[in-house]
């Protein structure tokens, strides 16, 4: 187990070591590959994960069949988190979009522990809480914000968290198809293509293999307001 990576985790920021450690012997490893569901919506839940490689994304389907992606995890965040204080039907499906490598937790030991530790409920409901903002501030761009401007926000968000500072800007390697990556913006593909055709001419961006350079970071953010 990389014990490094778990570390990062903002589930085991308030721990000392020997709690951290008591925590990673309680945990499971495991390995899904590209393309693979971890858990669906609507199955019964009672694990919490932490990523400690690769990347997952979190989406919910339509009675249509329409899909829309809630959000992209990568290495040290938490999914499944709902589990530990409301056990039931997960609330969205979990898909790895690469190879990815993960801890779990069953929903009787992390209480166990958190009773213990009150210190991780509290940075637990932070994590919480940070994803119920992003998950209000999409809600608001849904409304007041044009579709390029979608798209240069998620474009922003995706760096902040995946970029690498390359000579030529920011590589984000966000590993998310064309399809994908309009669930997450909440448009249709080819408004988002165009978007992200007209940004390419300015020469904001250079599109890449399920990946993005950000060329002029300053122009994006002008346009993502």
């Amino acid at each position: 187990m990389d014990t490094e990576a778990v570390r990062k985790a903002p589930l085991f920021a308030a721990l000392d070591d020997v709690s951290a450690e008591a925590l990673l012997a309680s945990m499971t490893k495991s390995r899904i590959p590209r393309g693979r569901v971890l858990f669906e919506e609507g199955e019964q839940g009672d694990s919490l994960y932490v990523i400690t490689d690769g990347k997952v994304k979190l989406g919910r389907r339509s009675s249509d069949g329409r899909e829309n992606l809630l959000a992209v995890l990568g290495m040290g965040e938490i999914l499944g988190e709902l589990s530990l204080f409301d056990p039931g039907a997960r609330t969205a499906t979990a898909t790895a979009i690469a190879d990815t490598e993960l801890v779990g937790i069953a929903h009787e030991a992390m209480t166990d522990f958190v009773r213990d530790r009150p210190e991780v409920a509290m940075t637990m409901l932070r994590a919480l809480a940070r994803r119920l903002r992003r998950t209000n501030e999409a809600l608001g761009d849904l409304v007041f914000t044009d579709v390029p401007g979608r798209v240069a926000k998620a474009l922003l968000d995706l760096a902040e968290r995946f970029g690498k500072q390359t000579e030529d800007g920011i590589l984000v390697p966000h590993d998310l198809t064309q399809e994908e990556l309009a669930q997450l913006v909440g448009a249709s593909r080819e408004t988002v293509n165009k978007a992200l055709a007209d940004f390419t001419s300015r020469g904001w961006v250079k599109l890449e293999a399920r990946a993005v350079s950000l060329l002029d970071v300053e122009r994006l953010q002008r346009r993502a307001h």
